[in-house]
C-alpha cells in the first residue's frame, strides 16, 4: 500500500494493467493488450493518450523525429507494454532513452508475455 500513498498515479495504472492480465492471462500479441488497456483506463479514470508523438530533445533542438508511446497517462507518466516471454536489459535502456530524449521523469515498463505480470517503475 506504501505506493499508493506515495505515488497514485503509477499505483492506478498498474492496478488496471493486472486487471487486463488477469482476465487475459498470458499468449496475446501486444496489440491485444494495447486495446484491453484502452479500455481499462477507460473504466478507471486514468486521462490516458494512446500511441502519442513525444518530442526528442538533443540539446536545445526538438529533433524532426520523434518517438512514439504506446500510452502517456496523466500528462506526465510515459507507459511502455510488452508481451515477451521474459524482459531484458534492453527493454529497461529503451525506456530511460525515451525519457531523457522526452524530458520526462516518470515511465512505467509493463509486460503482459509472462505467467505473471511484470512491471518496473523507471525514472530518468
Amino acid at each position: 500500500m506504501a505506493i499508493n500513498q506515495r505515488d497514485p498515479q503509477t499505483y492506478a495504472i498498474i492496478g488496471a494493467a493486472m486487471e487486463v492480465h488477469s482476465r487475459l492471462r498470458h499468449g496475446f500479441l501486444e496489440a491485444v493488450y494495447h486495446e484491453a488497456l484502452t479500455i481499462e483506463f477507460t473504466r478507471g479514470n486514468i486521462p490516458f493518450r494512446r500511441e502519442c508523438a513525444l518530442p526528442i530533445y538533443y540539446r536545445e533542438t526538438i529533433l524532426t523525429c520523434q518517438y512514439r508511446a504506446d500510452f502517456m497517462c496523466f500528462d506526465n507518466v510515459l507507459v511502455e507494454i510488452k508481451a515477451l516471454a521474459q524482459m531484458s536489459q534492453r527493454e529497461d535502456a529503451q525506456a530511460i532513452n525515451y525519457l531523457r530524449a522526452a524530458r520526462l521523469s516518470i515511465g512505467l515498463l509493463i509486460n503482459f508475455g509472462g505467467a505473471k505480470l511484470e512491471h518496473k517503475r523507471i525514472k530518468a
